[in-house]
């Protein structure tokens, strides 16, 4: 794994640990979950032989910090924050964006407030559940995790929102916990992604699921949108919303390999099927 070039931006409330690799078109790759810049190590390199590719903390996450730890998150902040990066690393010129789950909400506000500098967005399984027809069921969903989290804590709470996220709502079957002793490197990122666990189930699944893309504006502008979703995760929760988007945009959907985290589970088939993706881009 190569080196990449590791910087801050001040924002507005925040300061964002960026990382870039490569050469060639800008590549602003957004990260879902509590991933952060670590979550794309496994497809940055790749993409990085034909692109400038950078990748950032979101704010709160890891080592991005907030001015006011306990401020309200908001869909539009973070997508201003995206915006700061493009400005930063390619003014002036659009860029290539890649956004998953929670990092494709903030890909679409991008899109629909800023087109001029996005040239094509991918979206990898955007949980903008108010698009759908049961969106009633899935407020009342993260009212329970917000209530169980803050009434018995974060396991109870994730429980509910992992059970909520299936086909059938029941959630899988416990399993016996196996221990297994990680490279550093690796239970490094394990240990962050539970630290930053408690901000993203209080503070980013409620503001970010509650969001409503516009999708009028997103339909003038779907020529440069890719709505994508896992081969494994067909009828799951967060797969529905883009599904569901390109049926009233009129376009396609994209597969990639596995399911929800298939970035993770099959780094290299995926890396490879983003640059296809990306490769069709028209030219802007």
């Amino acid at each position: 794994m190569t080196h990449p070039t590791v910087g801050s931006l001040r924002v507005n409330g925040a300061t964002l640990h960026y990382e870039v690799r490569g050469r060639g078109p800008l590549l602003l790759l957004i990260p879902g979950g509590t991933g952060g810049a670590a979550s794309f190590d496994g497809i940055a390199d790749d993409l990085a032989a034909d692109h400038t590719v950078a990748t950032y903390d979101p704010r709160g996450m890891s080592r991005s910090t907030l001015d006011d730890p306990e401020a309200e998150q908001r869909v539009a902040e973070h997508a201003e924050d995206a915006l700061r990066i493009l400005d930063l690393l390619s003014p002036g010129e659009p860029a290539r964006v890649f956004g998953s789950s929670s990092g494709a909400i903030v890909a679409l506000h991008l899109l629909t407030t800023h087109p001029e500098r996005v040239e094509r967005v991918v979206a990898h399984e955007p949980p903008v559940v108010e698009v759908l027809p049961d969106a009633a069921e899935h407020r009342a969903l993260l009212a329970r995790v917000q209530a169980t989290f803050h009434s018995q804590g974060l396991a109870p709470a994730m429980a509910v929102f992992a059970a909520g996220l299936t086909k059938d709502g029941k959630g899988a079957e416990p399993k016996a916990e196996i221990e297994i002793e990680l490279p550093p490197q690796a239970a490094a990122r394990a240990e962050q992604t539970m630290a930053d666990l408690p901000y993203f189930v209080g503070r980013i699944v409620p503001s970010f699921m509650s969001y409503v893309p516009d999708v009028r504006r997103l339909a003038t502008l779907s020529d440069r949108l890719v709505l994508a979703g896992g081969q494994d995760s067909r009828g799951e929760l967060p797969y529905r919303p883009a599904a569901q988007l390109t049926e009233r945009l009129g376009t396609d959907l994209l597969h990639f390999p596995g399911g929800h985290v298939g970035l993770t589970t099959h780094s290299a088939e995926f890396g490879a099927l983003l640059r296809k993706a990306f490769d069709g881009a028209p030219a802007r």
